[in-house]
């Protein structure tokens, strides 16, 4: 059989978590995906995937396996890629994760201009807040939000800054009053992004002075819409980005307090970033994904076009 077939239908099956999902994608019968992955196995001489009627999981085999397979189909599409060169058309899936409010905002209006554009070209998007790890979903390209850290395998390109808000509905300023320090936010009902973490805080910085203020509140959840939501409705202060509340903002339906501060939660110089492979720098699906995205992602800056 196909060595390259068995590695890629292998790689599906891992990625999707099944049999079926991974023949869809290929667009052969679910038996034809199982025969590859079984040759696979025996030519190995080592199961690669534990079976069960509920689920589909990697063997500790699997797993190792599954990293240096990504990355051999990822050097054969570089190849290709490069052969074809950059000019050429975008072709094939691309597997994308990224934050869901981010995605909603932002992806979703740019999918049918994509589509007409590179009709070839066909989009695996996976939505989530959480951290995904690219190498266990078959992830092409991450969009993150933050200050990635840098790993010799990975490119992280910069896509647009990142600014935040402290803000609160103009019902909630009215009756519990508007900070004026930073200090004052540990004395409001502050609604959180939930990171995981048992203790929450906001890092607050100008030409004076720097602060990080321990803050809490009724409401912690990982999801940013649902923040905005819960704010325009005075239930308390929050920090969110400015692409998701500027509209608010100049609606009044929002008010930023502390604006003569730079706000984050974690560290100040941050950014929406597309994380990818170090060895799919040159794939032309990447860069004319990454590529629209930035161009909507900066139009929409304070001062962009």
């Amino acid at each position: 059989m196909d060595r390259f077939a068995e590695l890629k239908a292998f790689c599906l099956v891992a990625s999707n978590g099944g049999f079926s999902s991974a023949a869809r994608q290929l667009n052969v019968a679910t038996s034809s995906v199982t025969r590859l992955v079984d040759a696979l196995e025996a030519r190995l001489g080592a199961p690669l995937l534990n079976r069960s009627t509920r689920s589909i999981t990697l063997t500790d085999s699997g797993r190792e396996y599954l990293e240096q397979a990504i990355q051999i189909l990822a050097a054969l599409d570089e190849a290709d890629d490069t052969a074809a060169g950059r000019g050429a058309e975008p072709q094939g899936v691309l597997r994308v994760t990224a934050p869901v409010t981010l995605a909603n905002r932002y992806i979703a209006p740019l999918l049918p201009q994509l589509a007409q554009r590179y009709p070839r070209l066909e989009l695996d998007m996976r939505l989530s807040d959480a951290m995904v790890n690219m190498v266990d979903e078959a992830i092409d390209v991450a969009i993150r939000i933050g200050n990635p850290e840098r790993q010799p395998n990975l490119i992280a390109r910069k896509l647009a800054g990142h600014k935040r808000y402290i803000c609160a509905s103009p019902a909630y300023l009215a009756q519990h009053g508007k900070p004026q320090v930073p200090d004052d936010l540990a004395r409001h009902n502050c609604l959180l992004f939930s990171y995981g973490a048992g203790r929450a805080s906001w890092r607050l910085r100008n030409a004076d002075l720097a602060a990080e203020v321990e803050v809490r509140g009724s409401i912690s959840v990982n999801n940013a819409e649902m923040l905005r939501q819960a704010a325009i409705g005075g239930l308390g202060l929050v920090m969110l980005a400015a692409w998701l509340i500027q509209e608010d903002l100049d609606a009044g339906r929002l008010v930023a307090v502390l604006t003569d501060y730079q706000v984050n939660p974690g560290e100040m110089e941050v950014g929406i970033y597309a994380v990818y492979p170090a060895n799919r720098r040159g794939a032309t699906k990447i860069h004319v994904f990454t590529d629209m995205l930035a161009e909507a992602l900066q139009a929409a800056e304070p001062g962009g076009n």
